[in-house]
């Protein structure tokens, strides 16, 4: 992740303080409280990583990769953050 986008986000974050929620984390709420949770499809590649496809996402596909199942969830859930546009200073209070 570009560290300026970290910092950036961090200072946001600081600024609006404890209490500020992004629109974009009531969007994910939303979304989960309306729709179903988001399934995966998982293969291998030819280069041994696994590859995760989300298979029911409203709003088009999420892809992700990992060397090993531990790498794919984490990068699952950046990429499930990352659809819904939530910032990173705002990932520890999400749960995915």
């Amino acid at each position: 992740m570009n560290i300026i986008k970290v910092i950036q986000d961090q200072a946001i974050k600081r600024f609006f303080g404890k209490g500020f929620v992004p629109g974009e984390l009531l969007e994910l709420n939303q979304y989960f409280r309306l729709y179903d949770p988001i399934n995966f499809e998982y293969s291998r590649s030819s280069d041994g990583n696994i590859i995760a496809k989300s298979t029911n996402f409203r709003y088009g596909s999420i892809i992700t990769s990992g060397k090993d199942m531990k790498d794919v969830d984490k990068n699952v859930e950046d990429a499930i953050l990352t659809s819904f546009e939530i910032p990173s200073a705002y990932t520890t209070e999400v749960v995915v």
